[in-house]
């Protein structure tokens, strides 16, 4: 059974809906916290930021925003102060969900002309590279609201370790190196971003060490001030004069109008476990909810691999078509989140699958498609009381914008090629959008981040991954393997799969299926593609029976340079 939440405008926390004969609050072990914490994140230095405030007397909330800033110092390619975040929170003390959404919003003087070309397709360039790309950031007063309503500690001292590594310097791992290499020829169009990411010129080499002295003193501001410090003042100044000497549209205006909005989490009852997962303008939550109510009425773990596969794969079929159709920002769109939702929907779609043969999803009813990218970062955070945070942070595409705002630091997100620009044309992930996720201003863009809790009677997981549109394929199959038994290392560690609708092709990570399974697959119908590895999930269980705590970090993306999935015990 899935609950939809009321889509007010909620400036206050919220508790979790559940109906009768449902898992409740007190079902959830609160009474004893595990003793110990679990961080697993990008980044060793993130993890350890996060470690250390726990140390000083913080508790998870506090070291997500540790971790959050930390990760804006050493992993800027996939997220930071310049972008926006999702972050699901559970309060160990009372059992409550709580949706943190600083997304990004459209800036006023937003026009949708602007992003099309003259073939009136999306004019790609436009909306993911340079300021006009990018949508005023939320991940500063998202930081900040974390930190005065949940944390124990003051924004200075969560933001301290971040700031200590811009200041002093570190040496970026191959992978933040590679991404500069991929995108050189934007980065260097920019001269803050150049100076920065192209010392001499030139892509550096390993060993480099980068040290950001700009970006500190905006984040000093912000520990001082508060979002004040970012949204208005100096920083705020700065970031519009930028923007706006090359080429953006932002103002003043813009910056101080930004909100944090808190709302309810959607909650889905599968298999005896409650999945409490992230509301629009996520996309992520609607469909993970949906295809798991179509997954509800069929027994899986009587099927071979490919049959299961199967009814998977038709279930995010469904789903994300009506992703594509109906979902937006629920402060601009009315959705039809209660048929979406619904157990009698799903009994209906699960009625039009076939067991052996896959449907062409030009056959499904029309909704208003580029590789799945990852470009996104994501940390999952259990304290030792029991609070937990899963929070997907981004600045879209590889280093964003490529556009730092000069005097700053910050490199702006490109989050504007995530609206509909031109309804019905795929954007940079291949999702084609209609008028619910058009841009207007203020509006949030729609997003496919997922974090997710999963509480079983014996277990508990914090899960989620950045890969675009792959997030909520990855995260569904995380969900699904968790249910079956598997730990945090095995769960990270799994074969991916993914059908997103649009293209109707079947994504396949090598080694995901056997020879069999596959012929048996595309007998069906099913048109597979092999692809390189996708995603960089981050993963923490707990298991209550041995209050035993278990972090793990995709092996996929190994940064070489210590242990990001981390289990210590903390003062």
């Amino acid at each position: 059974m899935i609950h939809a939440p009321s889509w007010r405008v909620l400036a206050t926390s919220l508790f979790l809906v559940v109906g009768a004969g449902q898992a409740t609050a007190k079902d959830v072990p609160a009474s004893r916290g595990p003793g110990q914490a679990a961080i697993a994140s990008a980044n060793f230095l993130a993890t350890n930021a996060g470690f250390e405030v726990l140390a000083k007397g913080g508790n998870a909330f506090d070291a997500a925003v540790a971790v959050s800033s930390t990760l804006a110092v050493v992993e800027q390619q996939s997220s930071g102060i310049g972008g926006g975040f999702m972050a699901l929170l559970h309060k160990a003390s009372d059992g409550r969900n709580v949706f943190i959404d600083a997304r990004e919003t459209a800036p006023k003087a937003v026009d949708m002309k602007v992003y099309v070309g003259k073939d009136g397709k999306p004019n790609r360039d436009v909306s993911t590279n340079g300021p006009l790309s990018a949508g005023i950031p939320g991940e500063p007063a998202g930081l900040a609201w974390m930190a005065e309503h949940y944390g124990k500690l003051p924004l200075s001292a969560s933001l301290a370790p971040a700031i200590r590594i811009a200041k002093e310097g570190f040496q970026p791992d191959a992978r933040f190196i590679g991404t500069i290499e991929d995108r050189k020829d934007v980065l260097a169009r920019y001269p803050a971003s150049a100076a920065i990411y192209l010392p001499d010129g030139r892509v550096p080499a390993q060993g480099w060490t980068l040290r950001q002295p700009d970006l500190a003193t905006t984040l000093e501001r912000l520990a001082v001030k508060g979002a004040d410090g970012f949204y208005k003042g100096e920083t705020a100044t700065l970031l519009v004069s930028a923007s706006r000497v090359a080429g953006g549209n932002w103002t003043a205006a813009d910056l101080e109008a930004y909100r944090v909005k808190e709302r309810e989490p959607l909650t889905v009852d599968y298999k005896g476990y409650r999945i409490v997962t992230a509301p629009p303008p996520s996309s992520g939550g609607v469909a993970i909810a949906e295809v798991l109510n179509i997954l509800s009425g069929f027994d899986l773990t009587k099927l071979d691999l490919a049959h299961s596969t199967h009814l998977t794969i038709e279930a995010m079929r469904r789903a994300f078509r009506d992703h594509n159709e109906y979902l937006g920002d629920p402060d601009f769109v009315k959705m039809p989140l209660d048929m979406l939702l619904s157990k009698y929907y799903a009994d209906g779609l699960r009625a039009t699958i076939s067991p052996d043969k896959a449907t062409p999803s030009d056959l499904l009813p029309t909704a208003m498609s580029a590789d799945p990218g990852m470009h996104t970062t994501h940390f999952s955070v259990i304290d030792a009381d029991g609070n937990m945070v899963a929070s997907t942070l981004t600045v879209n595409l590889e280093f964003g914008s490529g556009f730092v705002a000069k005097g700053t630091g910050v490199v702006l997100n490109d989050e504007m090629d995530d609206f509909a620009l031109v309804p019905g044309q795929p954007n940079a992930f291949g999702l084609r959008g209609a008028l619910a996720n058009a841009p207007e201003p203020g509006k949030r863009m729609l997003s496919s981040m997922s974090p997710s809790f999963v509480f079983g009677a014996d277990r508990t997981a914090v899960i989620g991954s950045p890969g675009g549109s792959t997030i909520i394929t990855q995260v569904l199959e995380g969900i699904l393997a968790f249910i079956d038994g598997k730990s945090a290392s095995q769960i990270t560690a799994q074969k991916r799969y993914h059908h997103q609708y649009l293209p109707d092709r079947v994504d396949v990570e090598a080694g995901a299926f056997d020879e069999a399974t596959a012929k048996t697959l595309t007998d069906m119908g099913h048109v597979l593609k092999n692809r390189s590895p996708w995603g960089f999930m981050n993963v923490v269980t707990w298991d209550h029976r041995t209050n035993a705590l278990d972090a793990a970090t995709d092996p996929r993306r190994p940064s070489g340079l210590g242990k990001v999935g981390t289990v210590k015990s903390v003062p």
